[in-house]
């Protein structure tokens, strides 16, 4: 054994040379540029404790935060069939399912879940805006029609959760079917005078607002959230003039009476638990 070769260098070289950092423990706040390492941001609910931005969110970790003690049971639907209109644009739709699949860990671009809130038991929908986008199609169709079928049942409030571009191409016109779809899902709500709770969060635009995103009983926004069917670039170049500050955000939308109130992320369970308890008369 030759102790020069074999232990003094190794450790020479372990003092002289960097360490390299694995690059997932920070995270780059978008707002902010604050970096934050990831435990922290994780148990903030992917808020900046910094300047308070809200970055996108997985709905397994939304639920974890909404529910009691992060106590809650993932609710089925009926997943449609894969690829209805054989649809191909530069690549397959079976193949982008496969992509968003593999990348989220999910099914579809929506979770359903259930469990107590505010110690009031509650149904919940969430988009997942990581898989293509939190698009519509008829999957989300199926899910807010069983999360409003098992709220009724249960005589359960229902919170839904939106972040979507719109409705999903690959599906075409039924995509858009989805539409009126998801709004029977508030019709049940209403007709069995349940809480029907909207949080809109960002973004949230195209066929999602034109239909149910804009029907609740009370309408939460998550802070500096974009909200609006038509996106403000797009409006731009359409009118050719400049549109004021903060155009389609939260707190614009609240100022202008389209939505009732913003809440922290971090506050979800607090305030919408005792808007439940007083809906729900608990």
């Amino acid at each position: 054994m030759n102790w020069l070769t074999d232990y003094v260098k190794p450790r020479i070289q372990s003092f002289v040379h960097q360490r390299e950092t694995p690059e997932n423990l920070w995270v780059k706040c978008k707002n902010c540029s604050q970096m934050i390492f990831h435990r922290d941001f994780a148990e903030n609910q992917n808020v900046c404790p910094s300047c308070g931005h809200h970055h996108t969110i997985s709905p397994r970790m939304r639920f974890d935060g909404l529910f009691d003690h992060g106590s809650w049971s993932e609710v089925k639907f009926d997943m449609p069939k894969q690829d209805p209109l054989k649809f191909k644009d530069t690549k397959k739709y079976t193949d982008r399912i496969k992509d968003a699949r593999s990348k989220t860990g999910e099914k579809e671009s929506i979770l359903i879940g259930a469990g107590k809130i505010g110690d009031v038991f509650s149904v919940a929908a969430a988009h997942d805006f990581a898989f293509m986008g939190g698009s519509m199609g008829i999957a989300v169709g199926n899910a807010l029609l069983e999360a409003a079928e098992r709220a009724v049942r249960d005589k359960a409030a229902l919170i839904v959760f939106p972040a979507a571009g719109g409705a999903r191409m690959q599906e075409g016109i039924l995509s858009l079917m989805q539409m009126p779809r998801t709004t029977i899902a508030a019709d049940m709500m209403r007709e069995a005078k349940l809480p029907f709770i909207v949080v809109l969060t960002h973004p949230t635009t195209g066929g999602v607002t034109a239909s149910y995103a804009m029907l609740g009983d009370i309408h939460i926004a998550e802070p500096d959230a974009l909200i609006c069917f038509t996106g403000p670039r797009v409006i731009e170049q359409t009118i050719k003039e400049k549109l004021p500050d903060g155009f389609q955000k939260s707190e614009y939308l609240l100022d202008h009476g389209m939505v009732d109130m913003i809440i922290n992320r971090n506050d979800m369970n607090d305030k919408i638990g005792k808007m439940l308890r007083i809906l729900m008369k608990k």
